[in-house]
């Protein structure tokens, strides 16, 4: 193969896969349909299995790359330096989680709600790859700001119930962070919310931190 063929073939197995993140998104692995891909992407029907193989790793593939797109454009440590205390870096970490659950290029979180609506058991794996790593550091910060007496439960209960608040956000009208309840809605911005997250975080580790220290030795 020449590398003027080769180019052109990745050309187009890029624009297949960057209009696959779109359609996935926008409908969802059972509604979207190979003709939709390649329309939108100028490219052959046959193109998917000749690149892809097939629609469900086309779908995986587009997962990935809507992950990495987001990491990119909001590293998990949220530019907070790993030598910061780690109530900062705490803060880091929501503030880059928050930021990529409302950032309306984020097609992944579009993509993971039409799974949650309609599971595929399709990827799984990659959720795991891609999320495991950003709980962990979560985890290993709250573990520093806790205290060593915290028990693995205490220390993943915490981390759990920050994500429970930053997963909220996830929600198809995530642009517009929304408090539960009747209208009128109160619309707060990525920096309020993570604002919010933050300090209320901190406040309920501290707490539970506090108690552990007071109690018996275990």
């Amino acid at each position: 193969m020449s590398v003027r063929t080769r180019r052109k073939n990745d050309v187009t197995r890029n624009r297949i896969l960057k209009a696959s993140v779109d359609v996935f998104a926008e409908k969802g692995y059972r509604d979207a349909t190979v003709q939709d891909i390649c329309r939108k992407a100028r490219a052959n029907i046959a193109a998917v299995n000749y690149y892809f193989g097939s629609k469900e790793h086309l779908y995986a593939e587009a997962l990935r790359l809507a992950f990495r797109r987001s990491l990119e454009a909001h590293p998990i440590d949220g530019g907070v330096s790993p030598s910061a205390p780690p109530e900062d870096r705490l803060r880091g970490s929501i503030e880059a989680t928050v930021q990529r659950m409302l950032d309306p290029e984020g097609r992944e979180f579009d993509i993971l709600h039409k799974e949650m609506a309609n599971p595929t058991g399709l990827v799984s794996e990659i959720v795991r790859e891609s999320v495991e790593p950003i709980r962990e550091r979560m985890r290993s910060i709250v573990r520093e700001i806790i205290g060593p007496r915290a028990t693995e439960e205490q220390v993943a209960l915490c981390q759990s119930s920050i994500m429970a608040q930053c997963m909220h956000l996830m929600m198809p009208e995530r642009r517009h962070v929304r408090p539960p309840g009747p209208p009128p809605h109160v619309h707060v911005s990525p920096e309020t919310a993570a604002r919010h997250i933050y300090a209320f975080s901190l406040a309920g580790i501290r707490e539970v931190g506090g108690r552990i220290g007071a109690g018996p030795a275990a």
